[in-house]
C-alpha cells in the first residue's frame, strides 16, 4: 500500500478539507516478518521500545523479537493474558508501561490494540503494529472504543506510523478471526448509507472521495467471501488490506463515519450489556456482522413502509430509553442526547430528501438476502443466537442503540418516520431455520 500515492489522489479534494495521515508505511505480504526490523528502521521508528502482545499472538509471531534485538532494538516485552475488552483500567496500566519507552510495537489484533493506541495517545508514544489476524478495522484508526465504568466511548487514539502484516501468519490465524474481520467489513455498507443520510438530514460533513475508498475496499472483500474461511494467504491479504484502508479512511475524514454506522452502535450496546452481566463479549466483528444483517432488514423495510405524508417531529419515549440502559448509564445517555441529534433536522427536511435517503440505502447496501449469503459464505455469524445474544438483548439493541451516540442514522429517525416497526422480524427471530446454522457455527468456532 503506497500511502503517499493515496494522499496525492486526495489533494485538492472537492470536500474542501485537507486529508492527512501520520501513517508512513503499510507492508502486507508474504515473508514480511523477516523484514520487520528493516521496515521499522527505514521509517525512523525509535530503538527503545515496549513490545505488547497477547499470548496467542506472541506465539503466532514467533521470532519477531529476536529479529529486532539482532538489529539493535532495545526491547521490553510484555505478554498479556486475558484482555478481552478494551477497558480504561487496561489503558492506565499500558500507559504506565510506556513511561520508559520511546515507541510501542503492538503484536496481535483486537481489544489489546485499542488499549495500546489509546495509551500511546495519552503518553505521546510512537506506535507501530505487527498484525497477526485480519479481524478488525482498528489497526490504522486514530480513535479507540474504550469502556470506562461500563460504558463504551470512542476516544482519541494514536495513529500508527507503521503497519506490518505477514499474510502467511494472517492465513494461519483461526478461521473465526478471519470471519470476524469479514463481519466488521460487512458493516461498512451501512456506515456509508448512514453518512449520506447524515449529510441529507443535518448538513453533516461528507466526502465522496473518502467514501469511495471504503466502497472499493468493501467490494474487494465481498468478491473474496468464499475464500475467507480457507487458510489462504492471498484472501487474508485482501481482507487485511481492506481493514487497513477503512481505518485510514476514518483518519482521513476525521471520524468513524467512513467505516461505521448503526450496526457498530448495536454491537457496542450488546457489549456494555454483556459486561454489565459479567459475560465475555464475542469478537466485535462477529457482532457487527450479525447487527449489519439486522439493520439491513430494518432499513429496507423502513424505506418501503415509510410515508412522507406521515412524518412528524421526534417523539422519542425518553423514559423507555433510560429504562433500557438502566440507572448506571442514565447520565451517559443524557450527555449523548443533550441536545439530541434530531434537533438538527425536521419532518420537512426528511420529506424534501426522502427520495435521496432511500437511494442512499439502495445504492450502498446489499439487500438482506444478499448480505446473509455473503456472511454465511465467509463463515461468519448471521443470527444473534449464533453469538450468544439472547432474543431480549437482540431486540433491545435494535430498538435503543440510536441513543448511545449523538450520530444521525436512519434508525434514529424512526420516531419521526411514524411507520410500522417489526423488531422481531428485523432481528431474524422469526426465522426458525437459523438454529441449525447456529449449531454448525459453534462447532466451527471452537
Amino acid at each position: 500500500m503506497h500511502i503517499q500515492a493515496l494522499l496525492h489522489t486526495l489533494r485538492g479534494c472537492p470536500c474542501g478539507r485537507s486529508h492527512t495521515t501520520a501513517l508512513r508505511r503499510v507492508e502486507i505480504g508474504r515473508g514480511t516478518k523477516a523484514q520487520t526490523a528493516e521496515i521499522l528502521q527505514a521509517c525512523g521508528f525509535p530503538k527503545k521500545i515496549l513490545v505488547a502482545a497477547g499470548a496467542h499472538s506472541f506465539s503466532a509471531a514467533d521470532g519477531v523479537t529476536d529479529l529486532l534485538q539482532n538489529s539493535g532494538f532495545d526491547l521490553r516485552v510484555h505478554v498479556f493474558d486475558g484482555v478481552h475488552a478494551s477497558c480504561q483500567s487496561d489503558v492506565d496500566a499500558m500507559a504506565a508501561l510506556c513511561a520508559d519507552a520511546d515507541g510501542l510495537l503492538f503484536i496481535g489484533a483486537g481489544a489489546l490494540g485499542d488499549v495500546c493506541r489509546r495509551a500511546c495517545c495519552v503518553t505521546d508514544t510512537d506506535f507501530a503494529v505487527f498484525a497477526t489476524a485480519p479481524s478488525t478495522d482498528g489497526f490504522a484508526s486514530d480513535t479507540a472504543p474504550i469502556t470506562d465504568h461500563g460504558f463504551k466511548r470512542s476516544l482519541p487514539a494514536r495513529e500508527p506510523s507503521v503497519i506490518i502484516a505477514d499474510t502467511d501468519i494472517l492465513a494461519a490465524a483461526p478461521a473465526v478471526l478471519r470471519s470476524a474481520g469479514f463481519g466488521d467489513m460487512a458493516g461498512k455498507a451501512i456506515g456509508l448509507a448512514d453518512w449520506r443520510i447524515g449529510r441529507l438530514t443535518t448538513g453533516e460533513y461528507y466526502c465522496e472521495r473518502i467514501a469511495a475508498l471504503t466502497r472499493g475496499a468493501l467490494r474487494r472483500v465481498f468478491a473474496a467471501a468464499d475464500r475467507i474461511p480457507r487458510s489462504d494467504p492471498e484472501s487474508a491479504g485482501i481482507l487485511m488490506d481492506a481493514l487497513v484502508t477503512t481505518g485510514i479512511a476514518m483518519k482521513l475524514c476525521g471520524s468513524s463515519r467512513a467505516a461505521a454506522g448503526a450496526e457498530h452502535i448495536v454491537s457496542h450496546f450488546w457489549e456494555i450489556r454483556s459486561l454489565a452481566e459479567r459475560r465475555r463479549p464475542v469478537y466485535h466483528g462477529l457482532q457487527v456482522g450479525v447487527a449489519a444483517l439486522m439493520i439491513t432488514r430494518m432499513y429496507y423495510d423502513l424505506i418501503r413502509l415509510a410515508d412522507p405524508a406521515q412524518f412528524g417531529e421526534d417523539e422519542t419515549d425518553w423514559c423507555s430509553v433510560y429504562a433500557a440502559y438502566g440507572s448506571a448509564f442514565a447520565d451517559d445517555i443524557r450527555a449523548c442526547n443533550s441536545p439530541t441529534v434530531t434537533d438538527d433536522t425536521s419532518a420537512q427536511i426528511l420529506r424534501q430528501n426522502w427520495d435521496a435517503i432511500c437511494a442512499a440505502v439502495r445504492e450502498e447496501m446489499p439487500d438482506a438476502a444478499a448480505l446473509g449469503s455473503l456472511l454465511r459464505r465467509a463463515g461468519a455469524a448471521a443470527a444473534p443466537q449464533e453469538i450468544g445474544i439472547s432474543p431480549s438483548l437482540a431486540l433491545s439493541g435494535l430498538a435503543y442503540h440510536p441513543y448511545m451516540r449523538r450520530r444521525m442514522t436512519l434508525s434514529r429517525l424512526i420516531p419521526m418516520l411514524r411507520c410500522p416497526t417489526d423488531y422481531p422480524a428485523w432481528a431474524g427471530l422469526k426465522e426458525r431455520r437459523c438454529e441449525n446454522h447456529a449449531n454448525a457455527f459453534r462447532r466451527t468456532a471452537r
